[in-house]
């Protein structure tokens, strides 16, 4: 019933940028707060960027902010994650994730997930 598809994962060189979209099925995003997390090999899952559609603001995590933008596309039912001057710090799978509440927040709880997208930087 609820699906949540990331895609646009790939290998950029350092410095490099790359869109992510989580296109979602079953719920409309303008009633769920979405959030962008990611994991890396050996590393505990990270919070990048939440989005409230409801509420009108983003958060971001220090480690991206500045060089990542998260926004939504209401008619498409898309949420995008924008990510510019991409380093060695950034290869990992993301996930996109939906919560049912109006605030969003980069702690886990969230309710549906995607399957991931992989990020790769090369040198």
């Amino acid at each position: 019933e609820v699906q949540l598809v990331e895609s646009g994962g790939g290998t950029v060189q350092t410095g490099g940028s790359l869109r992510l979209s989580c296109a979602a099925s079953g719920l409309r995003f303008v009633d769920y707060a979405i959030g962008w997390f990611r994991q890396a090999p050996g590393k505990e899952r990270e919070g990048v960027a939440c989005i409230s559609n409801n509420l009108g603001y983003t958060i971001y995590s220090d480690s991206v902010k500045g060089r990542f933008t998260i926004s939504s596309d209401d008619a498409e039912n898309t949420v995008y994650l924008q990510m510019d001057s991409l380093t060695s710090e950034d290869p990992a799978v993301y996930y996109c994730a939906a919560d049912c509440g109006l605030e969003c927040g980069l702690t886990y709880g969230y309710q549906s997930w995607g399957q991931g997208t992989q990020v790769t930087v090369s040198s």
